[in-house]
């Protein structure tokens, strides 16, 4: 996979979450306040826009720059949570690196812990960490092409944000809801799920 076949899929599944505005808020609504599909629009736009002006740019480059504008962007904890993850995974990428299984499982998983430091979250607590954890673990397993790795790690994630409908919401604005947050899944996990879907669609 060359960087300008994997930076093509990363604006694809920006674009993606853009397109899935509607379907987060409402999911928003049922659980939080309803701006996460407004906010997570404005913040992936930005993150598409970063990437069409980078020539010739590595993975690492491409989430840095992605990371760092939806961070500015996309406003709230969702945001910052969102940009974190995407900034510190090309962080951790050699600046050089070509996308494999093994790299990105690394750098995601690296991104993933920024997230649970910067939010005291862990798995369990209805958070986008649910979908993502298994996501990147799945990830690691695969030894072969990356667009299959994708899939593997695009089918856990849905998993992960499946299951949380049977959570109780134990952070942010959820919180609140206690039990009357069973039942829906939580809108960082669906964001993450969305994006995780598109890569691997656009890695085809």
């Amino acid at each position: 996979m060359d960087r300008t076949g994997f930076k093509a899929a990363l604006v694809a599944a920006a674009e993606a979450v853009v397109a899935s505005k509607d379907v987060l808020t409402r999911a928003d609504q049922a659980i939080g306040d309803g701006d996460h599909g407004i906010g997570m629009a404005r913040g992936f736009r930005a993150f598409a826009d970063a990437l069409a002006k980078l020539d010739d740019a590595g993975a690492s480059a491409c989430l840095q720059a992605g990371g760092k504008a939806l961070m500015m962007t996309g406003g709230g904890a969702s945001g910052a949570i969102f940009g974190t993850f995407y900034t510190a995974s090309g962080n951790a990428l050699e600046a050089e690196a070509e996308p494999d299984p093994t790299a990105l499982a690394a750098a995601f998983a690296a991104g993933l812990q920024a997230v649970k430091d910067r939010g005291r979250a862990k798995a369990g607590d209805k958070t986008m960490i649910d979908a993502a954890e298994p996501a990147i673990a799945a990830l690691a397993q695969q030894q072969g092409a990356l667009p299959a790795a994708l899939e593997a790690m695009a089918a856990a994630a849905r998993s992960g944000m499946e299951a949380t409908r049977d959570m109780v919401a134990t952070t942010g604005k959820a919180r609140a809801l206690g039990e009357r947050s069973l039942g829906h899944p939580d809108p960082g996990a669906m964001t993450f799920t969305i994006f995780c879907e598109a890569l691997a669609r656009g890695l085809r």
